[in-house]
């Protein structure tokens, strides 16, 4: 670098220099665009006050901070300490990796998951990791990641975090695979912080955008927030430096991003399992000395390239007891269908109106119209869907099923329960309307089902919280039940009994590959019990 004088500068930090050749490198294209815009730079990261840079490769500080935003983030993983999980961040956690292994084991059922399975055993590695379900098969740990990541996402069964993410898919799969390579084998307790580590990054990125809290329009939320969790939590049970996460970081922000237009296909599976894998990667590569952009948090042209209104800011000081999680206050939803979580305002509002025409007359044949009044949204506005995948996506599917069937469950969504014709001729009597006060966030929209009839009768239902919610939590129970409903269609007994039982003391337990050997335990005979049960 070059200072005022004219004179070559003293050495800078990997992130000064980083910055100052983003400068060099943004300098062209800015006087293309009409003219470079440059503004002051001050603090350690450039060393020297007074500089100046363009602003499209600026990075983002916060005041007062001695290091930069992605700095700070390389600390926080790995400064995180499991004597700073809280009994409400232990028990919530737990929560969501027994949710994700038993929406990850039914999903192994799935045509994706066999294809994807397929795809990924024509690769070969003298390291070998698990995959949840299947005693005989094991795979390199990158493709275990991504296939049971896949699985978990296969349904969009999985849990839902505000702002809109699915947090644990991308990271559980993740750690599993790498746990079963490591020399010396992590506990429970590692396995649980490194989780939460990964949960928690996800959680504070999410928040540098007020776009990121409402229903996504673009991209696919945990392709961008899972796989810098899955490289976090990697990360930590690797037990990198603090410059080695920052890296792992910027590497895996390489691996970023998936267009929503893949929502309501085969495709959209593959986003969870895609962030697992490359988030594994990357903190495997970040450890072997790889290097990335030390700013790629700070910057508009680093992880801001998602958001129009891109507004970082640094990790707290993870050293301190005064430490608190993100999942301390803000706790997941937890489906109780295999469908996008705004469905679950739908169908129950579809069954409230349903129980109220019921207490005069039900005929399905006498409905001459349904209203759905529901938050504005292209990706899950799906007429007629022909596919399971477009039905898990498609209002109207959705309260059609629970009217007719007064359920939806796992079976509803299979390809004969598409093809009826009652169903159809049911689809063809719905409208949509979006209310103009029906905001599209997990955290604030309804949906209002109206039916009228023939004869004149009209009554309607309304939903403001589903139960599952963040706001109306799942039972412990309730939770258990799906679990146990989830993994007996894959595991013996003894295997779902094991995996309750280890998730549930997972801070107690000396080695966390105990575990996966419940998860190989599968059963011959797969039970269908659950495609007719509801919670």
């Amino acid at each position: 670098m070059i200072s005022e004088n004219g004179e070559p500068d003293s050495p800078q930090p990997d992130a000064a220099r980083s910055v100052s050749a983003s400068a060099m490198f943004c300098a062209p294209l800015c006087a293309a665009a009409g003219g470079s815009v440059e503004v002051p730079l001050t603090g350690s990261l450039l060393m020297k006050p007074g500089l100046t840079m363009c602003v499209c490769a600026r990075p983002y500080r916060a005041s007062g901070l001695s290091w930069g935003i992605t700095e700070s983030f390389g600390a926080g993983i790995h400064a995180l300490r499991s004597s700073q999980l809280t009994d409400v961040v232990i028990n919530r956690s737990k929560r969501m990796m027994l949710d994700t292994l038993g929406v990850g084991l039914l999903g192994t059922r799935t045509d994706v998951f066999q294809k994807a399975l397929r795809y990924s055993q024509h690769f070969t590695s003298e390291y070998r990791s698990s995959i949840w379900g299947r005693s005989e098969i094991t795979l390199p740990p990158y493709y275990a990641a991504f296939v049971n990541g896949i699985a978990v996402h296969s349904m969009d069964f999985d849990d839902t975090w505000h702002p809109a993410t699915h947090p644990s898919g991308a990271v559980l799969p993740a750690l599993l695979a790498l746990a079963e390579t490591l020399p010396s084998r992590p506990s429970g307790l590692d396995l649980l912080l490194a989780f939460n580590v990964g949960i928690e990054v996800q959680g504070r990125l999410m928040r540098f955008s007020k776009e990121a809290y409402n229903i996504p329009e673009r991209f696919h939320p945990p392709s961008v927030a899972g796989v810098m969790g899955s490289a976090a939590a990697s990360a930590k049970l690797l037990g990198l430096s603090p410059s080695q996460c920052s890296h792992a970081l910027a590497i895996a922000a390489s691996s970023a991003g998936a267009p929503l237009a893949n929502a309501a296909t085969q495709t959209k599976p593959l986003h969870i399992g895609n962030a697992a894998r490359r988030g594994l990667e990357a903190a495997q590569l970040a450890a072997m000395g790889l290097e990335g952009n030390q700013a790629i948090l700070d910057m508009n042209r680093g992880l801001g390239v998602y958001y129009n209104d891109y507004s970082p800011s640094a990790m707290p000081d993870c050293a301190t007891n005064a430490f608190k999680w993100i999942l301390e206050d803000q706790d997941v939803a937890f489906k109780r269908i295999p469908a996008h979580l705004a469905m679950h305002w739908l169908v129950d509002a579809a069954l409230s109106a349903r129980a109220k025409l019921q207490e005069t007359i039900f005929d399905l044949s006498q409905i001459q119209r349904v209203t759905l009044r529901v938050p504005p949204s292209k990706y899950i506005n799906c007429p007629l869907p022909t596919t399971e995948h477009q039905a898990r996506h498609s209002f109207q599917f959705n309260a059609c099923s629970a009217l007719m069937d007064n359920s939806v469950t796992v079976a509803s969504f299979d390809q004969d329960q598409i093809n009826r014709p009652a169903l159809k001729e049911l689809l063809s009597k719905v409208e949509i309307e979006t209310p103009a006060d029906n905001q599209p966030s997990f955290d604030n929209m309804y949906c209002e089902v109206q039916i009228e009839t023939a004869q004149g009768e009209s009554c309607t239902a309304r939903c403001n919280t589903f139960y599952g919610h963040w706001r109306k939590p799942l039972s412990q129970e309730d939770l258990v039940e799906k679990f146990s409903l989830n993994a007996s269609s894959v595991l013996s007994a003894e295997g779902v009994e094991g995996v309750i039982d280890v998730v549930g003391n997972i801070e107690k337990v000396s080695e966390c590959s105990v575990l996966g050997s419940y998860l190989r335990m599968n059963s011959n005979a797969h039970q269908q019990v659950y495609g007719m049960r509801t919670i």
